[in-house]
């Protein structure tokens, strides 16, 4: 989307089975899982969008992230020079996060039943639109209160390479290529893996256009 609440993708009629790639011991890739729920997703994002539009959000170190943001659930995370946290309410509006859209829970939680994760029950859902040259440096996710819960996370858009390191920074990561409709799962003994995004491509997206949209569900009250 060139701007928060531009129609730029279209109805996707794209559908493949999908294969499951494991790329950690409690760790997988589920190629194009997403693309039969396309249709009903990308409605609901934009609704979701329309309610709550990307900005760019400032780290406590004052760098702004190159990933413009936003989020649905009862919890929506967040970013200023105060620190990371969770909230219940966008501090743009003021007002509570959109609801996440039934959908895309029912989605997440397929996800994490096929890597093995049941009765996944997700309340938050960070929404990071990736423009050519846009990043996310290796980090873990830990603002959570349980990390017994996993992580899913959809790719839409632009085709990206997945940063997936160990259980420290230093470790080296490994490459994986993630495309529009795969969803990565991490969970149980890889939960708090370091993890990134490297810079995206150039290039336009026949359904999404110049850019890669990724939703991250996360059970984080």
């Amino acid at each position: 989307m060139p701007g928060p609440t531009a129609d730029l993708f279209a109805d996707d009629v794209l559908q493949q089975p999908a294969g499951r790639e494991q790329i950690g011991e409690q760790s997988y890739v589920l190629r194009g899982l997403a693309l039969p729920w396309i249709e009903r997703i990308l409605p609901e994002l934009r609704r979701v969008l329309a309610q709550s539009p990307f900005r760019q959000m400032v780290t406590p170190g004052g760098f702004t992230m190159s990933a413009a943001l936003s989020s649905c659930g009862d919890l929506g995370w967040t970013t200023d020079t105060s620190g990371y946290r969770y909230s219940p309410v966008d501090p743009r509006s003021q007002q509570p996060w959109p609801q996440m859209p039934e959908v895309l829970r029912q989605l997440a939680v397929q996800a994490a039943a096929q890597a093995g994760f049941f009765d996944f029950a997700p309340d938050a859902c960070l929404i990071n639109r990736y423009v050519p040259g846009a990043k996310m440096s290796l980090h873990q996710d830990k603002n959570e209160r349980r990390y017994s819960e996993p992580v899913a996370s959809i790719s839409l858009g632009l085709p990206a390479i997945f940063l997936f390191g160990g259980h420290e920074r230093s470790d080296k990561p490994r490459k994986v290529s993630l495309f529009h409709g795969d969803v990565v799962v991490w969970g149980g003994v890889d939960r708090l893996r370091f993890h990134g995004v490297m810079p995206i491509k150039d290039g336009v997206h026949p359904i999404m256009g110049p850019q890669r949209i990724n939703l991250t569900f996360r059970t984080a009250g």
